[in-house]
């Protein structure tokens, strides 16, 4: 095997082995702790609550479409459509990601990723119809703006994720991008179809959405459960069929 008869790796390394998907539960304390430090700074009167709110609904709409860090910073209002095979999602049943992770000396790679979790549009509404307004400047179409630019910037990023984990008490190697492993590991235990997620997440290899599926040991037990039972019925209905 040499280099011009194998495809490279550009694709993020998942080769640390603390690196792992969130549970449900731990997501849902997630999005629950991030909501929660809007309440507690609206309550006190305090400015921050508009950014912080936007934070919130920034992890959310990461996850609900896989994005990376960058990807998810660089959507803009417009970047949102109707999915025709999907209406009960409206205008938000498509997120057109304009700054996919380029290949090595090519632009920045678009794709377009369908909106699979009923509650995304819902949270997407509230956010872009309600609360943007009162945080983003005239003309400017980020879909996340900062108090202090057009667009927040990925050390703010960083450090409002890490807020959340630190407080939940999680392991540091849980970042930004544990969004993204996990709603691959989510789709892939949810029993979505492998090329389907590979194409949500825009891997050019299967290989590498392996790499990023850390699926449950309920999950795998699930699997084997229903793998034994279909051959057990399988194997019944032969021993019907002879008598």
């Amino acid at each position: 095997m040499h280099e011009w008869n194998t495809a490279v790796h550009v694709q993020d390394a998942e080769g640390d082995p603390r690196r792992r998907a969130l549970t449900l539960d731990e997501l849902e304390a997630f999005f629950d702790a991030a909501d929660n430090r809007v309440a507690r700074i609206r309550k006190l009167g305090r400015k921050g609550w508009l950014p912080a709110y936007r934070d919130a609904v920034l992890f959310k709409v990461a996850y609900g479409y896989g994005l990376r860090r960058n990807e998810a910073r660089m959507l803009d209002t417009p970047d949102f459509g109707r999915n025709p095979h999907a209406p009960e999602f409206g205008g938000r049943g498509v997120c057109n990601v304009r700054f996919g992770k380029a290949m090595k000396g090519s632009p920045p790679k678009r794709r377009t990723v369908l909106t699979v979790w009923e509650w995304t549009p819902e949270v997407l509404a509230e956010w872009t119809e309600e609360v943007r307004p009162l945080l983003a400047s005239p003309g400017n179409d980020a879909l996340w703006p900062s108090e202090r630019a057009a667009r927040v910037g990925l050390a703010q990023i960083d450090a409002r994720f890490a807020a959340v984990r630190d407080e939940l008490g999680l392991d540091d190697a849980v970042d930004f991008h544990t969004l993204r492993r996990s709603y691959i590991t989510h789709l892939i235990e949810d029993g979505w179809d492998p090329l389907f997620v590979q194409q949500q997440a825009g891997h050019e290899h299967a290989s590498t959405t392996a790499i990023y599926t850390c699926v449950s040991s309920d999950f795998r037990t699930r699997t084997l459960r229903q793998a034994l039972d279909k051959t057990m019925k399988t194997a019944l209905a032969a021993g019907e069929g002879k008598r």
